[in-house]
């Protein structure tokens, strides 16, 4: 993760719990299981800070609606391909610079609490 730097400011969505079709095998295919998604966006915070203007703030409660709306309304296979849909989604907003999505598959193996990818972009 890059360091944040001075004007930038680190938005965390932490633990928000889903409930989508993910897997390959049928019991997997046929029912649904929960995630845990985890967020990390950096996007420069100036304007927002020194305006106190939610209108120059990163409006972290729309892309969390469009993250929900899209893993509970799609099915998938791998968690490579839902954390990376996730990721573009963060990723289509132009105020983002920096994006980092954690997925943890819930009880996907035996004697571990979760399986996780994480994937990040920049620009």
């Amino acid at each position: 993760m890059p360091r944040l730097e001075p004007g930038m400011a680190r938005i965390r969505v932490k633990d928000l719990r889903l409930r989508t079709f993910i897997g390959i095998k049928e019991e997997e295919i046929n029912n649904k299981q929960d995630v845990l998604i985890n967020l990390t966006i950096l996007y420069p915070a100036v304007e927002a800070v020194r305006d106190n203007d939610i209108d120059h703030a990163l409006n972290y409660r729309t892309i969390t609606k469009a993250v929900i709306r899209h893993v509970e309304e799609n099915r998938f296979a791998l968690l490579e391909r839902m954390t990376q849909e996730i990721l573009d989604l963060v990723m289509a907003n132009p105020d983002v610079r920096y994006a980092e999505v954690e997925v943890d598959k819930l009880h996907a193996l035996r004697f571990a609490e979760s399986v996780s990818i994480t994937l990040a972009g920049h620009r």
